[in-house]
């Protein structure tokens, strides 16, 4: 098979992030196709980092609605390294750990399984948070102003 060329690629930038762990949460997403730049976010009132970086993958596939030839880019090493290393041995053993305990966020891991399954390639990258990487600020801008989108809602209630 023939790599996709630089034409065919959608880079797509996710960042998750929590004022507190658990606490209110948001992600962002930065979608590059072409050129052309989109922007995701959104909020959860009580989650994890963990939860709202899966969910910044999630939602930066989900957002695409064709299968696509993606390059995704994540500071987050948990998503990184567990869908490129760990998921297949989780699925192996029934969505049970190398210690036998159960994964956790298994429900968002299997929504980023279907999202994965569903596009032409999936590169994914990691990068270091916080390191001067434009997509990525933009990406962590998009999530740290959710939480503060999600602080605000929930000091309404």
């Amino acid at each position: 098979m023939t790599p996709p060329s630089e034409e065919q690629l959608v880079y797509a930038y996710t960042d998750g992030a929590c004022s507190g762990n658990p606490g209110p949460g948001g992600w962002g997403v930065l979608l590059s196709y072409r050129g052309h730049e989109k922007t995701l976010s959104g909020y959860e009132a009580e989650t994890t980092n963990n939860r709202m970086e899966l969910t910044a993958a999630i939602k930066a596939l989900q957002a695409l609605k064709r299968p696509c030839h993606v390059v995704l880019t994540t500071d987050s090493r948990y998503v990184q390294q567990g869908v490129t290393q760990w998921i297949d041995g989780w699925i192996r053993r029934d969505w049970k750990t190398a210690n036998n305990k159960p994964v956790l966020n298994q429900d968002l891991w299997r929504l980023l399984l279907i999202e994965r399954d569903r596009h032409l390639s999936i590169d994914w990258c990691w990068v270091k948070g916080h390191a001067g990487h434009r997509e990525n600020e933009i990406a962590d801008k998009l999530a740290t102003d959710a939480i503060k989108k999600a602080k605000e809602t929930t000091e309404s209630l």
